[in-house]
């Protein structure tokens, strides 16, 4: 079982890494929360150390690595999977916000703070609650991290740069069709939520 990795960051994508160690490339998924993070805090070649969650059971076969910047986040992370109907892959869809934040939504008992998540909706987050409420107060003592605003810009220029760059379209229409989705649904938080925004936005 692997629990801790520390390589050079071959590539990012949009859910995932290939970290480099000794000559291995290892695919990780990674939360998007965290994933922004390191898409603003480091580039390609950097030296990265990560926790991981080795996931493999009956229903998942196929190994799954899931990486964390520290033990507690992991331990988090393998806690909310416990709960009945959220699995590795919806969980790592949902924790789009920092984990303390999260886990202040469960011992609040705030099921609209948790119906933020993606993927959440109100009988799961219920079924959170019920589960982890009385479990997860250490978690929400994680240190602060740097706001969303910030993870905001970014996605906001890689699609830009992919509108502009890769699809032929001018800087100024890139940023009104950006701009437009972003007014419908102002709770994008990634790339990937942002681009199906702007194409719902120009079959209409």
């Amino acid at each position: 079982m692997i629990s801790f990795l520390q390589g050079r960051i071959k590539k990012f994508y949009e859910d995932r890494i290939t970290l480099l160690v000794n000559g291995i490339g290892y695919d990780i998924l990674i939360p998007a929360y965290l994933l922004e993070e390191l898409k603003r805090t480091s580039n390609q070649d950097d030296t990265l150390s990560l926790y991981i969650s080795f996931i493999q059971t009956e229903r998942q076969p196929k190994p799954v690595l899931v990486g964390f910047k520290n033990e507690l986040e992991k331990d988090f992370f393998e806690l909310f999977i416990s709960v009945e109907d959220i699995g590795p892959s919806a969980a790592i869809k949902a924790i789009t916000i920092p984990i303390r934040d999260i886990a202040r939504y469960i011992e609040d008992k705030d099921i609209k703070g948790l119906r933020q998540l993606k993927g959440i909706g109100e009988r799961k987050a219920e079924k959170i609650v019920a589960t982890l409420k009385g479990r997860v107060a250490r978690y929400a003592l994680l240190p602060e991290t740097e706001e969303p605003a910030r993870i905001s810009i970014d996605f906001r220029k890689e699609v830009e740069d992919v509108l502009v760059n890769q699809l032929g379209h001018k800087v100024q229409e890139a940023r009104k069709m950006i701009a437009d989705a972003m007014e419908r649904n102002p709770n994008i938080r990634s790339s990937e939520e942002l681009f199906e925004e702007v194409y719902r936005g120009q079959r209409q």
